[in-house]
């Protein structure tokens, strides 16, 4: 069965020229000792035939993106049920897996709001799975919270081609941060690669500075070059883990007018994602 993959969403970004020299080009991971230290970035399948990426965060949490979690061709919402995730799939197999209990959406992303940068910016969302995953080579990533213009970073992804191992890239900028909070790259991603943890350095290990949202092209002397979108995390990623700490059985509903904070939705009675 051929896999219809989640898309990352298409963009068009015209901007200043930059140099791709430094990067590094993408390497499959498919034997244990290539993706030894990864083992916390796995496939998110989705429904029958769809996936994405994701990474642990907690033994029970995973970090995603929003558009994720919707139907490419229905706008539907997946139910939780329907997702599972596979810690370090490669070559048919998981080096542990868990099916999730509940998830949450940022309540400022709105899955037919389109790739204005203000709604790129809040494409998060967080799986909470029945059961922790303890078995022992697979560790949560460290989150920090912010990455800068220039950073070199590195992404850790499935994708198009690629479903069946990860890739590592290990070496990419950050080209530019936009206002909204949107990080411009030049990490190389494909369809699959939407959730993909975008990882710094700090004190020789790996955190987790942003998720991977879109691709697109950026204008370089009269011709288009790939860049890639990733959503700053901080008090974005505060939101999502205070919705689960509330117990939210599904997703948070924006605020209504004049009441300054979310409130929580249970999935009981069927509830929907509402656009903020």
């Amino acid at each position: 069965m051929r896999a219809r993959l989640i898309p990352v969403l298409a963009v068009m970004i015209l901007a200043a020229t930059f140099l791709r020299a430094e990067d590094k080009p993408l390497e499959l991971l498919t034997t244990g000792l290539q993706v030894q230290g990864w083992e916390g970035v796995g496939r998110i399948d989705l429904g029958r035939n769809g996936f994405c990426t994701g990474a642990l965060i907690s033994e029970r949490v995973v970090l995603t993106a929003a558009h994720c979690l919707y139907h490419r061709d229905t706008g539907q919402r997946f139910a939780d049920s329907d997702i599972v995730f596979r810690a370090g799939w490669r070559n048919g197999r998981a080096a542990a897996e868990g099916r999730v209990a509940r998830s949450v959406i940022h309540p400022h992303y709105d899955p037919q709001g389109g790739l204005q940068f203000s709604n790129v910016s809040h494409d998060l969302a967080l799986l909470e799975l029945i059961h922790p995953i303890r078995t022992l080579g697979v560790t949560p990533f460290a989150v920090f919270s912010e990455a800068r213009s220039g950073d070199q970073v590195g992404v850790v992804s499935y994708g198009r081609g690629r479903s069946e191992a990860p890739s590592l890239q290990e070496r990419c900028r950050v080209l530019e941060r936009d206002s909204a909070g949107v990080l411009v790259m030049s990490c190389s991603v494909d369809y699959g690669s939407s959730g993909a943890p975008v990882f710094a350095t700090l004190n020789g290990q790996a955190h987790i500075v942003s998720v991977v949202s879109a691709t697109g092209t950026r204008h370089v002397a009269g011709t288009q070059s790939a860049v890639s979108l990733g959503v700053s995390l901080g008090t974005r990623l505060e939101v999502l883990r205070a919705a689960l700490e509330m117990r939210d059985r599904r997703f948070i509903q924006p605020p209504e007018a004049g009441n300054a904070a979310p409130r929580a939705m249970s999935t009981g009675g069927g509830a929907r994602f509402l656009r903020p």
